[in-house]
């Protein structure tokens, strides 16, 4: 059996290999932010919560409840191309959430009302795992949606964002209700009807951003139409939506408002 190599040489050995890791630490050390996630454990693609919100983590996004509104503030998840198309079944077995600790909106509160149990993370986004798709239909991740609305114009906007996904490989996604004070409500646990939904996305690679703010009513206007600015939609919702990004980055992508090809 060949003996080992003395210790003396294994150092000389390894000293170059070790300077190399510590110099690609260092000039790597600055995007770290970028493709990490924060302390908490939130992925790149989350809005920095705030200290009263209810954040929960599923296996494919996350999202924030709002117990005052019966619904997330926000959900966001990261969307590729390997996802798209994998065909599993959607559910339609919409479900109380047991990790909302507040409890969820529930079937009474929809039944009869005249509105659409929208998702905010979309199914056909969740298609590629029957237990994603399944979370999907937590009532954590519906909101009270016009018909006209759920299926026309928003449901466009999410087409064409799966559309995106394959033609950029990769995209960060935020979506959500605009919540406010004096909306009216459905229910026995008096679920928040919002006026306005929003979306935003950021392709990474491809370093674009862009934002849509929709007025929940049917629309028979294009998409672009809606677009705005990620900064136009943090200034309405007053919060720091990609605030993971390096500032650099951030300032770059978060003031286009160019549509999309």
């Amino acid at each position: 059996m060949p003996k080992s190599m003395p210790k003396h040489k294994q150092q000389s050995f390894l000293k170059p290999f070790i300077l190399l890791w510590i110099a690609a630490f260092f000039f790597f050390l600055p995007s770290l932010r970028y493709i990490q996630p924060n302390d908490k454990g939130l992925h790149i693609a989350c809005p920095l919560p705030t200290k009263e919100e209810q954040v929960v983590q599923r296996t494919a996004y996350t999202f924030a409840y709002n117990e005052a509104h019966e619904q997330a503030n926000w959900v966001a998840y990261i969307l590729t191309k390997s996802q798209l198309g994998s065909g599993v079944e959607r559910s339609n077995r919409f479900m109380e959430d047991p990790l909302v600790s507040t409890q969820t909106a529930t079937n009474a509160d929809y039944a009869k009302s005249g509105y659409d149990r929208g998702h905010l993370a979309p199914a056909a986004d969740m298609s590629w795992s029957l237990q994603v798709m399944q979370e999907s239909f937590y009532y954590s991740n519906m909101s009270p949606q016009l018909p006209g609305f759920n299926r026309g114009i928003w449901k466009k906007l999410e087409e064409k964002v799966r559309s995106w996904a394959a033609l950029y490989d990769t995209l960060y996604v935020v979506t959500g209700p605009i919540l406010e004070s004096g909306l009216p409500t459905i229910g026995p646990n008096q679920v928040s009807v919002p006026k306005a939904y929003f979306k935003a996305l950021i392709a990474p690679n491809q370093q674009k951003g862009i934002a849509f703010i929709m007025p929940n009513a049917k629309s028979d206007l294009e998409l672009a139409f809606f677009s705005v600015s990620i900064d136009e939609l943090e200034a309405k919702l007053h919060r720091d939506l990609f605030y993971q990004l390096n500032d650099q980055l951030e300032h770059q992508l978060e003031v286009q408002r160019e549509f999309w090809p």
